[in-house]
């Protein structure tokens, strides 16, 4: 038998070692209950929670979200230094970022070559990831 949205959320938050409460399992259920990949803002997740019936505040929501990223499960992806993104594939990929839309997908990954990045600027630090965002717009 299928899993439900409910244990597919349930097992994803084990997984991170996060405690399973009310409001956890009705984000987790709206971001991988159907098992695929998406990308949501703070404030579109609120929104499709309050259209579930999910009682939970926006503040909550910024809140799992920051919980999610801090257990790997979710990677936040900040486009224009003040919209963040959170996207639930944390493998390393790059982004598309439609602007006329404020819409973020993915873009293939065996089509982007990076040959080479900068070192660390100073001794003691290292590269801790290579973020590519690709801003889209349509031409007129």
């Amino acid at each position: 038998m299928k899993p439900t949205r409910q244990e597919i959320a349930t097992e994803w938050l084990a997984g991170a070692g996060l405690r399973p409460t009310r409001q956890r399992v009705a984000l987790a259920e709206l971001l991988v209950g159907d098992g695929k990949h998406r990308h949501v803002t703070a404030e579109s997740l609120f929104d499709a929670a309050k259209s579930t019936g999910a009682h939970v505040s926006l503040a909550t929501v910024y809140n799992t979200l920051r919980a999610f990223c801090d257990a790997g499960v979710l990677q936040e992806i900040t486009v224009d230094g003040s919209k963040s993104y959170f996207d639930t594939n944390t493998h390393d990929h790059p982004h598309f970022f439609w602007e006329d839309e404020g819409r973020l997908s993915d873009a293939p990954s065996e089509e982007l070559v990076i040959q080479r990045i900068p070192d660390a600027p100073e001794p003691g630090v290292e590269i801790a990831s290579v973020d590519v965002v690709i801003r889209l717009r349509r031409r007129n």
